[in-house]
């Protein structure tokens, strides 16, 4: 079988670090192979968050087109939540796209529930029931036998000995390695992808180990990393002579300064009014003007679309105006904090558009924009060292005319098999 494609996702990684890392030894099986083939920056999705990052990825299309505009999204004509999971997706993936060839596919991030398909898919973030995430069932006995885990116990991130879960993502990283080795015979495959979350949960909650030389843990996370490295150079091993090889990230990360909670802000601003009488964005009163989802999705209060909406269509283009001021105004200690501000229009386009955000607001570095409702403060911390940007990367085992890669552009660069 000719031009078969091998996919390794490794989560929130960004290019610089990828480019660090491998340049200063510690990742020698990823330098050999980015100093011999194409390796770039890659931008991430508009949010730059996993769920709408990987759905761009795996079907080459916008949010406009998949759907897919962040984690959470408002029930239609209210103001309750909902978490919207692969059967969400209105793409269709790169597995589904070509049903005749055969697909192993684990590990990716907004894939759960598991659906039919010729071959196998093990379902990502965020899988809540194993039995759900798996196609086929009787892939489920041997998950058990390599004590497959969706996920790292968070909880340990909230301890007090970082060691603690630095051994969680080892083990973690380990059995994602031993299921994709158990499964790359298994099959007389065309495409197999896998993609490695733990360090996405490295970059939030132990970023700060990486990044501070004189960290205790510093050795730590470049042993972190040298796993990583060995993942890709078991891969490389195993690759026949046509094998397209695609090493990538859904996004980036950097260290975070600070949480803006941008709902007090407008709240502060007079353009969200709350009730007492209820919860969450159930609290949104009459007179509310606009609301933010995370991370940063700006929606008018629509009349017609909302319970309490007070927006009309002639007043849309003069709130956004104002509601684009108040954004650039605002400051942390004289800093400016938001970065850019898109319309919908000009970064989305396709069918699903009119369920986008009005607005996106893309941060200054460090400072991370939360929706959430009833803060007391605009701005605070947590316990979350790192935070996403837009700096993926990505590397492909062949030499390609693509200047500026987005990531609705991978699917495109599968070859025939």
């Amino acid at each position: 079988m000719k031009n078969r494609n091998v996919i390794l996702g490794i989560d929130g990684i960004p290019f610089e670090l990828m480019r660090s890392l491998s340049d200063k030894g510690v990742m020698p099986n990823f330098k050999e192979l980015k100093n011999s083939y194409y390796f770039k920056e890659m931008k991430s999705s508009i949010p730059h968050i996993s769920s709408v990052s990987w759905s761009s990825i795996i079907t080459g299309t916008n949010p406009g087109e998949h759907g897919i505009f962040g984690f959470s999204e408002l029930i239609p004509g209210t103001y309750s939540l909902s978490y919207p999971n692969f059967n969400a997706l209105k793409s269709k993936a790169f597995w589904h796209q070509e049903s005749e060839k055969r697909h192993i596919i684990i590990n990716v991030p907004a894939t759960y529930p598991a659906k039919i398909l010729n071959g196998i898919h093990i379902a990502g973030f965020v899988a809540l029931d194993l039995e759900k995430a798996v196609y086929p069932k009787t892939c489920i006995p041997s998950l058990k036998k390599l004590e497959y885990v969706i996920d790292i116990d968070s909880s340990l991130a909230h301890k007090q000995s970082k060691d603690i879960l630095f051994d969680e993502l080892m083990r973690v990283l380990e059995i994602r390695k031993k299921t994709y080795q158990f499964f790359w015979n298994k099959l007389n495959w065309n495409n197999f992808m896998v993609v490695i979350t733990s360090s996405d949960r490295f970059g939030h909650f132990l970023w700060n180990t990486y990044a501070n030389t004189d960290n205790k843990l510093h050795s730590r996370a470049l042993q972190f990393f040298q796993k990583i490295d060995d993942f890709i150079g078991d891969i490389k091993d195993k690759l026949k002579e046509n094998d397209n090889f695609i090493i990538l990230s859904d996004h980036g990360m950097e260290e975070t300064k600070q949480n803006m909670n941008l709902n007090t802000y407008l709240e502060q601003e007079g353009f969200l009014k709350l009730s007492d009488k209820h919860k969450n964005y159930n609290r949104i009163a009459k007179g509310t003007k606009a609301f933010v989802l995370d991370p940063g999705r700006v929606y008018l209060n629509k009349k017609g679309r909302y319970p309490n909406g007070s927006i009309s269509n002639l007043e849309e283009k003069d709130i956004i105006e104002e509601l684009k001021k108040i954004f650039y105004d605002l400051k942390y200690q004289n800093q400016r904090v938001i970065r850019t501000i898109h319309e919908k229009n000009d970064i989305y386009s396709g069918v699903n558009i009119d369920k986008a955000p009005d607005l996106v607001v893309l941060e200054n570095s460090g400072f991370c924009p939360k929706g959430g409702i009833g803060k007391n403060v605009i701005f605070e911390q947590d316990n979350l060292s790192g935070m996403h940007n837009d700096s993926a990367f990505l590397f492909i085992n062949k030499e390609i005319n693509l200047e500026l890669p987005k990531v609705q552009d991978v699917v495109g660069l599968l070859g025939g098999n």
